[in-house]
């Protein structure tokens, strides 16, 4: 969330305030040097405190959410990660290259889609439908898909239901592009009336 300039700026002020406070302490009111220091050292936590909390409810009110929301937009940025490398896991055991190539293209997807909702977070009420159903169906779909594929024995029910699973991710797939399409709604809007 917070950028580099962000934490540069925040440790440049801090330092600045705690050189000031340690030259007010030791000159102006000629406290020993130790005691100054540790001054010095408590004034440089308080104002990274406070300064890091001014960043944050800046980049909040920027991006038009509140803490609750953005607590609750990490969380589920955290959760879809882990599924993201479920998928990223899954997608290179599959031995058909059609499916491979299926499972490639779902994975880019939900990458693109994650990091867009990571970098603006209000992108995320766009893309709910997403982070809540479509992909935990393709983590699910994609590990039981692996797991059958996997299995020696090949009867028919086993193809049967390996065919069925592909047609439903190939199905999740395009769902997950018009979740990539609403998500990039508003940009593309933005740049017809630019």
């Amino acid at each position: 969330m917070l950028k580099f300039g962000q934490f540069l700026l925040r440790n440049f002020l801090n330092l600045l305030i705690a050189m000031t406070t340690l030259m007010i302490c030791n000159w102006s009111f000629d406290i020993n040097f130790w005691i100054s220091s540790l001054l010095a050292i408590v004034s440089y936590l308080l104002s990274n405190i406070i300064i890091k909390n001014i960043q944050y409810l800046r980049y909040l009110k920027r991006n038009g959410l509140n803490r609750s929301e953005y607590k609750h937009i990490q969380e589920q940025l955290a959760e879809a990660y882990s599924l993201l490398k479920n998928l990223n896991r899954n997608y290179t055991k599959v031995r058909s290259i059609s499916m491979f190539k299926q499972l490639l293209e779902m994975n880019r997807l939900v990458k693109r889609i994650y990091h867009i909702v990571k970098k603006s977070p209000k992108k995320f009420y766009q893309a709910e439908q997403f982070f809540y159903a479509h992909l935990h169906s393709a983590s699910e779909l994609t590990e039981k898909y692996v797991l059958l594929s996997t299995q020696p024995i090949k009867n028919k029910e086993i193809h049967l239901a390996l065919q069925e699973t592909r047609e439903t991710l190939e199905d999740l797939n395009n769902v997950m592009q018009k979740d990539l399409q609403s998500v990039l709604a508003t940009d593309i809007e933005e740049l017809k009336w630019s």
